[in-house]
């Protein structure tokens, strides 16, 4: 029987270690041996881990020799391995990296598929308090060249087809990588023997691979089906099969390759100056450097665009998440100067700065490396900015920052906020209007609480969160326009005093709603309650200290208020330079019961079960004058109703219809009747019209 190795037997010896530390209580690492097949290893060092210091070394297994492990000396990187620590809730999350990269292994080994490892080593990670060894963690490394997702297959590259010309997937039945499947015709995979054991039996249509089929509005289309209209061959599309709807873009006819050229022509990128004659609404804000003062802002994919222009009364409150270890600081806005033409100068912002307090609410994940000695470095968690406009230029900019300070080497998600505001010159806060006087789409429904000092308030709606449980979910105020369905979740015992659960749901849902009147215009004012302000209508409100009816049994409660329903009737109320002002013309609120049951699995064990409770918002546009009815007419004929036929008659010259909604009604009637003219001068040029006039001439 042979002698077993110095790694082996000290992996052993730190497993019969590690079980005993851990059942007296003492510091040890779950697991203490680990085989590395990867490029990163973690384990967790429980216990009292207050003042631990980790260690990495990389051990020489000779034969024969134990090695000994030193302590008390700080060595978290070697020339090939790094060891970084997560500090968690009494427990030491440390993780073991390889620096080179595994594309070191495939340029070292001319055969990348070798059967031998690229990385044969043991290393050992040793936890230390002052200079004795506390716990150890040995790690035996064997990697091999393939083992890794990360190596270089650039040769096997799946090519990905263009879908102006062929579709993504030829052939979607074939779910079966290397096998044929049945029934799946252009499968290539199958051989032709195959293929005539179920030919009758192949899936039809698009899941066939029928892919490309002629859609219904070709006139090619018309020759084949015997059920088309007769207006059919005036209104079909003259287009080759090549140009079809289901690819996954439209044909854009002959593409010639690309001449690379031996000069690159310079093209100016400029920014374009809208501030010589002051800003309107949307226009960039410009610097005197001729250049767009910058925010980042959410783009339409979701993602965070740094230099993204703040346009002129465009308001936006925006979060972004950006990893630490690629973060780079913006610019310092100090020395902006904001371009204003029309007062003569430039705006300089004026910059107050706060220190975070809760770093933990901005950063994630962190990962605090051992090596501290480097200098600290700021961020800035949050940006507020306030621009005060009058008329069409910027008179003021106060912006505050809100900044935190961490380790250089920090690793971990930030998450950083954008608030832009556009207030008045004249404005004394920052009150902000909803709209001026009409409410504006997707501003905050305005509310007042009479009961109380402060009583400036607003209509809420929830904003679960984890768990998704009412104790822990936020509040999100109710948008003008904009229809929402939230709710929570109430945990409820099998023994639940029905009163109690009726009060809690009650007190829950009524905190959606603390006012009692709203604003009818987007800039009524708090302060005069004659100026346009609602009482909200309050029906079938629950009495929380009213009893319950009488249940006999445990877990069942009968008429549980659990639904919100919030409807706000809307209106048009006029226009205003050509836009429409919508106004508020009452609010009622309605509430809801429903009998709840705990609900058991096989036996009912003493556990809390869920109550979902909801609140919804509707918004219903009431017209300014009542529509004419339908007659029987227009009830039993639908041939010219739109919504129950594919063919709109009453859309025909859409753009001079009430439908039309994308520009003035007074310019389509211009472009409408300058078209007529060119189409009556192209009429009476053309060669049958000439014809016509010298016959009449000559009789």
């Amino acid at each position: 029987m042979g002698f077993q190795s110095p790694a082996a037997l000290l992996s052993r010896l730190l497993l019969l270690q590690g079980v005993l530390r851990l059942v007296w209580g003492d510091l040890v690492f779950i697991p203490p041996f680990i085989r590395m097949s990867g490029p990163a290893v973690s384990a967790s060092l429980v216990g009292d881990t207050e003042g631990v210091t980790v260690s990495l070394a990389v051990l020489q297994d000779e034969a024969g020799i134990l090695p000994v492990p030193t302590c008390g000396v700080l060595n978290n990187e070697t020339e090939d391995w790094s060891v970084t620590v997560t500090p968690g809730a009494k427990v030491l999350e440390v993780t073991v990296r390889w620096k080179r990269g595994l594309d070191w292994c495939s340029s070292n080994d001319t055969d990348s598929f070798s059967e031998s490892p690229c990385i044969l080593q043991t290393l050992l990670v040793s936890a230390s308090r002052n200079s004795p060894c506390l716990a150890h963690l040995l790690i035996q490394v064997e990697i091999y060249a393939n083992s890794s997702l990360t190596h270089n297959a650039s040769e096997n590259v799946t090519v990905i087809p263009n879908q102006v010309y062929q579709p993504l997937g030829p052939c979607p039945c074939n779910l079966t990588a290397g096998a044929c499947d049945v029934r799946c015709c252009c499968d290539q995979e199958c051989s032709s023997n195959l293929t005539e054991l179920f030919r009758l039996s192949c899936f039809t249509g698009m899941f066939g691979g029928d892919v490309s089929p002629p859609f219904d509005q070709l006139c090619s289309a018309g020759t084949t089906t015997h059920s088309v209209p007769d207006w059919f061959p005036f209104l079909c599309v003259q287009s080759p099969l090549a140009n079809t709807p289901f690819l996954g873009y439209f044909y854009h006819g002959a593409v010639s390759p690309k001449q690379e050229s031996s000069f690159e022509v310079y093209v100016d990128t400029d920014a374009k100056d809208f501030a010589d004659f002051g800003y309107k609404q949307g226009d960039p804000i410009m610097t005197v450097k001729k250049a767009y003062f910058t925010i980042p802002q959410m783009s339409l994919t979701g993602q965070c665009m740094q230099n993204a222009p703040v346009a002129f009364l465009h308001n936006f409150d925006v979060k972004c998440v950006t990893n630490l270890e690629v973060y780079q600081e913006r610019d310092g806005i100090i020395n902006a100067k904001i371009k204003n033409v029309a007062l003569g100068g430039t705006v300089t912002p004026k910059v107050i700065y706060e220190e975070a307090t809760d770093l933990d609410k901005f950063i994630t994940n962190r990962e605090t490396p051992l090596n501290n000695g480097s200098a600290p470095r700021i961020v800035n968690v949050e940006e507020h900015y306030i621009f005060k406009w009058n008329n069409n230029t910027i008179s003021e900019i106060n912006v505050r920052i809100i900044r935190a300070e961490i380790n250089a080497h920090q690793k971990g998600i930030m998450t950083q906020r954008f608030v832009v505001k556009f207030l008045s010159y004249n404005s004394g806060n920052e009150e902000e209007l909803s709209g001026n006087p009409g409410y504006q789409l997707g501003k905050p429904v305005r509310a007042l609480n009479i009961n109380r000092m402060n009583n400036v308030t607003t209509l809420h709606l929830w904003q679960s969160a984890g768990r998704g449980l009412c104790t822990s979910a936020t509040f999100k105020p109710i948008l003008f326009g904009e229809d929402v369905l939230s709710g929570c979740l109430l945990e409820v015992g099998i023994n639940e005093n029905c009163t109690q659960l009726r009060e809690n749901a009650v007190a829950r849902l009524d905190s959606l709603i603390q006012a009692t009147h709203v604003a009818m215009r987007g800039n009524s004012d708090y302060t005069d309650l004659s100026d346009g302000w609602l009482e909200i209508i309050r029906v079938d409100a629950p009495d929380p200290g009213a009893d319950p009816p009488a249940s006999s049994l445990n877990g069942i409660c009968l008429d549980v208020p659990a639904r919100l329903s919030i409807r706000i009737l809307i209106s048009d109320a006029g226009a205003v330079e050509g836009i429409t002002q919508q106004e508020i013309l009452g609010v009622e609120t309605r509430f809801s019961s429903v009998n709840w049951q705990y609900q058991c699995g096989l036996t009912c064990e003493h556990k809390a079960d869920l109550l979902p409770i909801s609140a919804s918002v509707q918004f219903i546009k009431i017209p300014a004058q009542l529509p004419h009815p339908l007659t029987r007419f227009q009830i039993n004929y639908t041939e010219y109703d739109c919504n129950r036929n594919e063919v709109c008659w009453p859309q025909l010259l859409y753009p001079w219809t009430q439908y039309y909604q994308g520009e003035p009604y007074s310019q389509c009637v211009a472009k409408g009747l300058l078209l007529l003219l060119f189409l009556t001068l192209a009429m009476f040029l053309s060669n049958p019209w000439t014809r016509i006039c010298k016959a009449w001439l000559f009789f």
